[in-house]
């Protein structure tokens, strides 16, 4: 199965590939569906076609967003310019983008969009003789119904299903909730996220009296969708005849892709090379490492019936947070430019492909003028560390995540 890794920009998309992604999908800076991540400029789209082809990847361009007649033209120029660059495929949800594609650039793989909703064969095998490659189902379908879907397609036409991340409330994404209340059109990739403000309820004939709905100190989240982690049941997702397993995260930190699409390179590997029981054995481990990225509480989504519970999701939280990149490793000493404070006598933990190593924080130097400092907070600052072990530009440093611990009752 291929694991498929968000690349919101350029630093996400070097991460996805340095941490084991067979492909990335990622965005133009316009008819996208993610208005506000950074996005691709030509020139960094070129660059970054480079370094996925140059490691036997694929990208895959985002041209999901519901386009109007004026726009039409626009996004063709935009997927002509992006094929002949070399991108791999276009992920479309307009029907009359996707025939206006087809007539426009023949040459281009496209694939489904899960805003497209894809919910019964009917609709799968409708897209495949219009020439879809790729069909990325709908979030609402269970294994069973995939199953079904996947044998009555052909076998040419791949099936992409999402395995983590953040879930929208709204049917495949389809959400009229922001374009309502703030005037950002999710649809048209500006969803200022309403579904996570917390929300309080007024019955009609107590004007004023605000009600919580299983409120606590931080308020409900009524509407707020649970992520999505379906990595202990990677067997059922290729059971089930998914070729493609996506993780959510346009949105998300070059630090977040490295440690989800990690976890999920190493999940595959083991229940590919080493079998089920190998896979089975380090899902504790994973799942552990897992909990140290943002996230919020998770269940499996539609695939094995209804979400259980169906919402009420509660904010982002994390055991360890992202505290700093690694910039070079030199005679022992490690260069690290800052995200977050940490202090001597911290043990953070250096993120590289495949795992972690401990790093204990015995001394902190200014990489500039050598002072000797008891902790660093400014983000871009630039300090060093010793350092035993070897660690390279691309890795990540994580630390302790202090309000989780003081809201456990820790330190």
């Amino acid at each position: 199965m291929e694991l498929l890794a968000p690349a919101g920009g350029p630093a996400q998309l070097r991460s996805a590939i340095r941490f084991g992604a067979d492909a990335v999908y990622g965005g133009l800076r316009r008819f996208g569906l993610r208005a506000s991540a950074d996005n691709f400029g030509w020139d960094e789209l070129a660059e970054g076609l480079r370094v996925v082809h140059g490691a036997g990847k694929r990208f895959y361009l985002t041209l999901n967003i519901l386009p109007y007649d004026d726009e039409l033209d626009g996004l063709c120029e935009d997927a002509e310019r992006a094929y002949a660059l070399g991108v791999d495929g276009a992920i479309v949800a307009d029907l009359g983008a996707f025939c206006r594609l087809r007539e426009r650039v023949p040459g281009l793989a496209l694939h489904v969009s899960t805003q497209a909703n894809v919910m019964n064969a009917a609709a799968a095998q409708l897209f495949a003789k219009m020439g879809a490659r790729r069909i990325v189902l709908a979030r609402e379908l269970s294994l069973q119904r995939i199953w079904a879907i996947r044998r009555e397609l052909p076998e040419e036409v791949a099936l992409e299903a999402f395995v983590h991340g953040a879930m929208c409330m709204a049917y495949s994404g389809r959400c009229m909730l922001s374009d309502h209340l703030t005037g950002r059109g999710g649809n048209r990739g500006a969803c200022a996220q309403p579904c996570r403000w917390q929300y309080h309820v007024v019955e009609e004939k107590r004007p004023g009296e605000v009600i919580g709905v299983e409120a606590d100190e931080r308020g409900t989240s009524l509407f707020s969708a649970y992520d999505l982690n379906m990595l202990d049941h990677l067997p059922e997702l290729r059971e089930a005849g998914i070729s493609s397993l996506k993780i959510e995260g346009r949105m998300k930190t070059a630090f977040y892709v490295a440690a989800v699409t990690s976890c999920y390179r190493q999940a595959l590997d083991l229940l590919e090379k080493e079998g089920e029981a190998a896979y089975r054995a380090a899902l504790p481990a994973l799942q552990n490492e897992l909990r140290k990225v943002s996230h919020r509480a998770s269940n499996t989504g539609f695939y094995f019936g209804r979400p259980t519970p169906e919402s009420g999701a509660e904010g982002v939280t994390q055991t360890m947070e992202y505290t700093a990149d690694v910039e070079g490793w030199t005679d022992g000493l490690l260069t690290l430019r800052v995200k977050n404070r940490f202090y001597v006598g911290d043990v953070l933990e250096i993120v590289r492909p495949g795992g972690f190593d401990r790093l204990p924080i015995t001394e902190i130097r200014d990489a500039e003028t050598g002072e000797l400092l008891r902790t660093v907070s400014v983000a871009g600052h630039r300090v060093t560390v010793p350092c035993a072990s070897l660690a390279e530009p691309g890795d990540f440093v994580r630390g302790p995540n202090r309000n989780h611990q003081s809201k456990e009752g820790g330190a």
